[in-house]
């Protein structure tokens, strides 16, 4: 499996410091906690490094020092601050930039992922961090630390400043549109229309009207002329999408466009100047279809001049983690819900074949924020199609600096006398109700903190209805400590 860069934590607050180590690890996010007078040297090889975390900072006189010191030893690290740690001294414009977000504690959970995603992109995309216009969430979406992604990645920001058609190829839900999207957006034409339309899902005698748009009159129906979508992307991108399933006959028409730049309305003899940037998609092999007559030739060549091909999520396994995490982040900024996976989860996730790719994996995700909403989904919750043990491996509970310990001297007691079958009545007697109250509250707090507080499988554990374990925790108070 590939090893994930670490993110650097510098904070001279140890007790918060090995809490968010805790944290991090338990999140499956790779990191490294130390001192403000140490930090340097994890910068011998900072390559391994995804980004720093900065809080308290003790060895420096301000946190701009710091700044400056770490932009030194390694220009293009990103940098996040933690907002309870005010930001002390000046920094240029420049060393801003590298600052790609704040992170505030108590941590939350979306704002972690938020921040842990601007980091991985910043670092392998350095034109990132001077893109002020544009959203790092466009960039995120071809989250990856794989091999394949960032060599996708390269490509894109090889043939993005060009205008050169682009060819996407790959499985269907491996995200075409999404490369397509990033393409235009590093391009110079990102300020203009990116128009998006998918040739296989368009009637073929409607499809030339969608294209070249129409002339009022032209044919029943059309009465009024309207444009095409080759119009509306004037100065942009169109994104021909499912290119392989366009009939042959607007293939020709398709063609002379890329030929000569130009096309007329359906029902009018006016010829039309178009500067658009054509990138195409299909989840089709097109040299196959060449050979067997379903696609131009010609087209093909003209279409495939800078070819850019998807691997599928089942070759690229090690982005899982990645990619549930931006999932999970965009499902919460959308106040849809939230879930958590285990290590094992996501590792039993890793090893399926995902014929669907990323569709079939954001549709799993949102099902189960649906069946455990705020909830943690271990192996055993996972659908039956998606559950494989092999090569898992048992993983410790966290332990954070500060723990809460609930009635401690009286579940010692329970435990001596539930310990024996038949326990004797002490000399002094017992307050029955009293003793049989905490027993319950033991019980019911053991099952709610071993099932992560999903009220739904403790109240399965304890064999009673979940609206009785909401009645008895609202009896008892009992509350899950944040």
């Amino acid at each position: 499996m590939m090893e994930n860069k670490k993110l650097l934590i510098i904070d001279d607050d140890m007790e918060r410091c090995h809490d968010l180590k805790t944290i991090f690890d338990f999140i499956g996010e790779s990191c490294q906690e130390v001192k403000s007078s140490e930090w340097k040297k994890y910068f011998t090889d900072s390559e391994h490094l995804i980004g720093v975390l900065i809080g308290r900072v003790e060895s420096y006189a301000d946190t701009s020092s710091l700044i400056k010191e770490i932009h030194s030893a390694d220009q293009t690290i990103p940098l996040l601050l933690l907002d309870d740690e005010p930001m002390s001294g000046d920094i240029s414009q420049q060393l801003s930039q590298q600052v790609v977000g704040r992170i505030s504690w108590p941590l939350h959970h979306n704002e972690v992922l938020e921040a842990i995603h601007a980091c991985q992109y910043c670092r392998d995309n350095q034109h990132a961090f001077t893109e002020e216009d544009k959203s790092l969430e466009l960039f995120r979406s071809m989250t990856g630390q794989s091999n394949a992604m960032q060599g996708i990645r390269r490509l894109i920001e090889q043939v993005a400043k060009s205008d050169a058609s682009v060819l996407i190829l790959g499985e269907s839900g491996t995200g075409k549109e999404v490369a397509a999207r990033n393409l235009h957006y590093l391009s110079e034409r990102s300020d203009k229309p990116f128009v998006p339309i998918n040739c296989g899902a368009i009637p073929a005698e409607l499809l030339e009207s969608e294209l070249f748009g129409h002339e009022k009159g032209a044919f029943t129906g059309a009465l009024t002329a309207r444009q095409g979508r080759f119009e509306l992307a004037q100065g942009g991108t169109i994104f021909l999408d499912e290119i392989g399933d366009m009939p042959l006959p607007m293939q020709v028409k398709l063609l002379r466009v890329l030929q000569e730049r130009t096309f007329e309305r359906v029902g009018s003899s006016q010829s039309i100047k178009t500067d658009v940037r054509i990138i195409a998609a299909t989840h089709r092999n097109l040299s196959e279809e060449v050979k067997h007559n379903r696609f131009r030739e010609d087209l093909y060549y003209r279409l495939n001049v800078f070819p850019i091909e998807l691997p599928a999520l089942r070759e690229r396994a090690d982005d899982i983690s990645l990619l549930i995490n931006e999932l999970v982040a965009r499902l919460e900024n959308d106040k849809r819900g939230s879930v958590r996976l285990s290590p094992n989860a996501v590792q039993s996730l890793m090893q399926c074949q995902w014929p669907g790719n990323i569709r079939e994996l954001a549709n799993l995700v949102e099902r189960l924020c649906i069946l455990y909403p705020y909830g943690v989904v271990d192996l055993k919750d996972l659908p039956s199609e998606y559950q494989n043990e092999n090569g898992l491996e048992s993983y410790p509970q966290p332990e954070l600096a500060e723990r809460r310990i609930v009635a401690q001297e009286s579940n010692a007691n329970i435990q001596m006398i539930t310990d024996s079958p038949l326990a004797n009545l002490p000399e002094n007697g017992v307050n029955l109700k009293e003793f049989v109250a905490k027993l319950e509250i033991s019980y019911i707090e053991q099952a709610l903190s071993e099932e992560d507080w999903v009220v739904a499988r403790a109240a399965k554990r304890l064999g009673m209805r979940r609206t009785t374990l909401v009645e008895k925790m609202r009896k008892y108070e009992l509350q899950k400590v944040s």
